[in-house]
């Protein structure tokens, strides 16, 4: 498989997995796990036929390694980012002092007057460095980094739970935890 296949199946994998498992006539389980086999009985269905050694490529050569195998190879799910209810089953876990999130420079009156919101997801994304928040956030326009007291916040009593990709997650994050950070190389 070559890049623009690669993406352009991980992009697939991501709607069916995240968000539309039923247009292909999937169903995920609570935690969001699928059959492997189901997976690829629907993906030539749905005339996108792939292999299990292409899905393999896929999983393995995501940059962002956006899904993942059960522990026997049998089933597959999208690590984070569903707007499907599903329980990936993650654990509390304290976070580093400081996370970051990446946005573009027009939601930030919003951001500052209502927080991080999951919107259409299950959580908010958060990130460990701002160099993922930076490239998060020039998908949607010009980036802003925005820095979490994430400490603060579990002091608080807020959770955090961390993705097999290592995305944090949680519920919403208040705008008194949250100040702009410099972008590196911009005004």
């Amino acid at each position: 498989m070559d890049e623009k296949q690669t993406v352009r199946a991980s992009k697939n994998l991501s709607r069916i997995l995240r968000h539309d498992p039923a247009s292909v006539g999937l169903a995920l389980d609570p935690a969001g796990w699928v059959p492997v086999a189901d997976l690829l009985a629907a993906l030539a269905r749905q005339g996108r036929p792939l292999s299990r050694a292409q899905l393999d490529h896929v999983v393995a050569n995501n940059n962002k390694k956006r899904f993942a195998y059960s522990e026997d190879g049998g089933a597959i799910r999208a690590s984070q980012g569903h707007t499907v209810e599903v329980d990936l089953g993650l654990p509390a876990t304290t976070p580093p002092n400081v996370l970051y999130h990446g946005t573009a420079d027009r939601n930030l009156d919003a951001i500052f007057h209502e927080g991080l919101r999951p919107m259409s997801r299950r959580d908010v994304h958060l990130s460990a460095d701002t160099e993922t928040a930076v490239r998060v956030g020039s998908r949607h326009g010009r980036p802003v980094v925005l820095a979490v007291d994430a400490a603060a916040m579990a002091a608080d009593g807020h959770e955090f739970r961390v993705s097999a990709n290592g995305v944090w997650l949680t519920d919403a994050v208040p705008p008194r935890y949250l100040r702009r950070t410099p972008v590196a190389g911009r005004a």
